[in-house]
């Protein structure tokens, strides 16, 4: 039965301006993963349950959601999932294994292989993740909004080839240029599902959504302006259309293309919101090549939160005047590491809302 009461005002809705380009009360902040592996409480869940079964829970996936806003005076939530489900819904087998990461026993190495592929009724099979969102909305209780997320065509296309994490992306890499029309077929068959599973979320009552190419760094900027930004452009047009048909309004859309710094300008031009920084990119260099209209998100090196609180404070403060206040979401350059010790996160969280 779907939760169908109102959702409760917002009251801090300082992401969401920020987004827009509004005046804001304080520098918002979150962070990637910040649901995760650090946390002893997110450990202790994980003793007892799979991690995909915490995915396709949604009181297990709400309470993960909301063990780091019980911590951490934090602007944002994300809901808590993974890319790799949509390589699920596709018909792939994916598995978490301890110490390696997702690895996928049946990936897809020849274009013979895309006929396994399953996009129909794949929306179907994510319907856990709407749920979830639905069931954390009315948890926040109007506390901070809710992101939602997907994986990017050519990192999900990477995953699916490689069959897992792959520190060449070789195999994918091959496609380019071995398979260039089933590449293609291939970027807009998970194109396609992820503008349904986007629109499904935003139905739901996620409130921001983010795009996480996180393999753009084994693109060079030719490879990324042809096999990345056409179906980032096209997952947002897409989008944007159907919301508006159905007369629902829109919500921010934020790209976090790592290791594309080269094409900070190209990514300005495809009409996303926000735009997240890798820990690579200076931010007055980001700031001087996307202009003023765009809201930039990053970028403190996680490595950097293994230092001691007062170097960290310092470096947080530093990164934030360099921002500045207008059209800025703080945040790491990629996602928070599992070693990292609670009191970074603290600290990251206060020096951010005392920087300015």
């Amino acid at each position: 039965m779907k939760d169908t009461k109102p959702f409760p005002p917002l009251k801090n809705d300082n992401l969401l301006r920020a987004a827009r380009g509004e005046v804001v009360d304080r520098v918002p902040v979150w962070v990637m993963r910040q649901a995760g592996r650090y946390l002893p409480e997110f450990q202790e869940l994980r003793k007892q349950h799979d991690f995909f079964t915490v995915c396709r829970t949604p009181e297990l996936a709400c309470e993960v959601t909301m063990q780091p806003l019980r911590r951490f005076d934090l602007d944002a939530s994300i809901i808590f999932s993974d890319i790799l489900v949509i390589p699920q819904a596709l018909g792939l087998t994916v598995e978490m294994h301890a110490g390696v990461g997702p690895v996928l026993p049946q990936p897809i190495c020849t274009p013979d292989d895309l006929k396994r592929l399953t996009p129909d009724g794949a929306l179907s099979r994510l319907t856990y993740v709407g749920d979830a969102i639905t069931m954390m909305r009315h948890k926040l209780d109007g506390r901070v909004p809710l992101i939602g997320f997907t994986g990017a065509p050519w990192t999900l296309m990477g995953y699916m080839i490689e069959g897992g994490g792959s520190k060449t992306m070789s195999k994918a890499k091959a496609w380019l240029t071995d398979y260039p029309e089933d590449t293609k077929l291939f970027l807009n068959l998970i194109t396609d599902v992820i503008v349904d599973y986007l629109e499904m979320q935003v139905m739901a009552g996620a409130q921001m959504l983010q795009i996480f190419e996180s393999s753009a760094e084994h693109l060079s900027k030719e490879e990324f302006l042809v096999w990345s930004t056409p179906y980032l452009r096209r997952i947002r047009n897409d989008l944007v259309e159907r919301l508006t048909k159905k007369a629902v309004p829109l919500v921010p859309l934020t790209i976090f293309a790592k290791g594309a710094g080269h094409s900070l300008k190209e990514q300005s031009e495809l009409g996303y919101d926000v735009i997240s920084l890798d820990y690579t990119v200076d931010p007055v260099e980001a700031r001087a090549q996307v202009g003023p209209n765009i809201t930039l998100q990053g970028n403190l090196d996680p490595q950097d939160m293994y230092r001691e609180p007062g170097e960290l404070r310092t470096l947080t403060t530093e990164m934030v005047h360099k921002f500045g206040k207008s059209r800025y979401i703080a945040n790491l350059g990629h996602g928070i590491t599992p070693q990292t010790p609670i009191v970074s996160m603290e600290t990251l969280v206060d020096a951010v809302h005392q920087a300015l």
